[in-house]
């Protein structure tokens, strides 16, 4: 018998964010948060003068709302989980919401006949407690690339979180060891885009506390470990029309010469937005230690065929596998955040018909054509993203001038940081 329910949603800072709730509330219902969560930092400052979060206004409430037929087993004991929407003291959809943007992406695509269907890669480092109490990288002895087994997983922590995901019904795909230790991958099923997303987010929580219950600190940041490579959080898109067929399909072969309109937009759209979109989907000040010329991590704006140095990746798959593969975004993003952002950057360009810019042809280590990258900091991401009033207007302008605002006040809090005192200002959340 399940005896609560575990409602929740994904804040602007990628917290997860919810209550517990009696097993009554397991129906279309709603449970009421502070508005102003949305003015709390990672230090817990609350910011008054957030936007949109009425912290003058008398700290009103928001709803999160759900729907009975998305609550589904949980990974704690008697537990089943939600995520809902959230709504504002005047009943529409809060302009916050990450949630909602991605929404309002997948419906600004539908008007075009398509269904978005994502797949996210998520990488991770393992941290543990040394006798001192210090936070230092989970011993893996012969821990290498593609590892499995003992090897690269003492503790077989993983072998609990597989477990624990497949009694809660996630659709997990793999695990395995990345290319630095102790760094871990895991992805989960393609699927459209917000039950891909929802289930990424659950996902995450999950994982992070089943590893916790086994001494293991599992972070999704950027760049945790100095001197180790970044983690990632890559979106693999496609698109379903009205038939069922991959829309990105242009015959059984993919690759950069079988480039469909449809692709040659988005792409398009993602190299004119490249700049403001690190703003949103590699919002932490870690991103930029991550988004580095030669570190294969989404820096540069260019794009190819199957060669990880770019940013965005076409799959030589064809038929009903073909994809686009957006590899700058990071998990330290909210995943709502950064696959709306995604989407309305390719949208932008496939609509506005924008030119493509040539394919890159050097390594992306010794040689470059690409004659742009992303920002040296948040800061400067902060105002391209600021600039680019199209994508923010596409995202949601209001969850835009939020986001702007917090992360200017986050460049503050983090300025006097570095090493292992600006991982932990984040590593407890993220």
């Amino acid at each position: 018998m399940t005896d609560r329910l575990r409602a929740m949603f994904c804040d602007h800072l990628s917290i997860m964010r919810g209550k517990y709730l009696p097993a009554h509330k397991m129906r279309d219902d709603e449970s009421r948060f502070a508005r102003p969560t949305f003015s709390v930092h990672y230090d817990k400052d609350l910011l008054l003068d957030a936007p949109h979060t009425k912290c003058r206004e008398g700290l009103p409430d928001m709803a999160l709302r759900w729907k009975a037929d998305e609550i589904r087993a949980g990974w704690e004991p008697d537990t089943n989980v939600v995520l809902g929407d959230l709504y504002g003291d005047d009943g529409l959809p809060l302009p916050l919401c990450p949630r909602g943007a991605l929404k309002r992406a997948q419906a600004d695509w539908q008007k075009h006949g398509l269904t978005a269907k994502v797949g996210i890669e998520l990488e991770a480092f393992a941290l543990v407690k040394d006798d001192e109490g210090k936070l230092v990288p989970y011993d893996t002895p012969g821990g290498v690339v593609y590892g499995t087994g003992n090897f690269t997983d003492p503790q077989r922590f993983t072998d609990a979180i597989w477990d624990a995901a497949l009694a809660a019904g996630f659709r997990l795909e793999l695990i395995t060891a990345e290319y630095d230790t102790p760094q871990f991958e895991f992805t989960l099923s393609y699927d459209e885009a917000v039950r891909a997303v929802d289930e990424v987010v659950l996902f995450r929580q999950m994982a992070r506390e089943v590893a916790l219950d086994h001494g293991v600190l599992l972070t999704f940041l950027p760049k945790p470990i100095a001197g180790k490579g970044g983690s990632g959080m890559h979106i693999n898109l496609s698109f379903e029309d009205a038939k069922g067929h991959n829309a990105l399909a242009n015959g059984d072969r993919g690759g950069p010469d079988r480039l469909n309109d449809l692709a040659r937009g988005c792409v398009a759209g993602w190299m004119r937005h490249h700049k403001a979109l690190a703003g949103l989907v590699a919002p932490t000040a870690l991103s930029y230690a991550r988004l580095q010329p030669a570190s294969l991590s989404g820096y540069w704006c260019n794009w190819g065929g199957d060669h990880r140095g770019v940013t965005v990746r076409v799959s030589a798959e064809g038929g009903k596998k073909a994809r686009l593969e957006h590899r700058m975004p990071d998990a330290s993003a909210n995943p709502y955040t950064a696959v709306a952002a995604v989407l309305q950057a390719a949208r932008l360009g496939f609509e506005g018909g924008y030119p493509l810019l040539p394919m890159e042809e050097g390594d992306c280590f010794d040689r470059i054509d690409a004659g742009q990258g992303v920002a040296a900091s948040l800061g400067e991401a902060m105002d391209d993203l600021a600039t680019d009033t199209a994508l923010c207007a596409a995202v949601g302008q209001g969850l835009c001038e939020n986001h702007i605002f917090m992360k200017r006040a986050e460049v503050d809090k983090t300025a006097a940081l570095e090493g292992d005192a600006l991982r932990d200002f984040y590593v407890w959340y993220v």
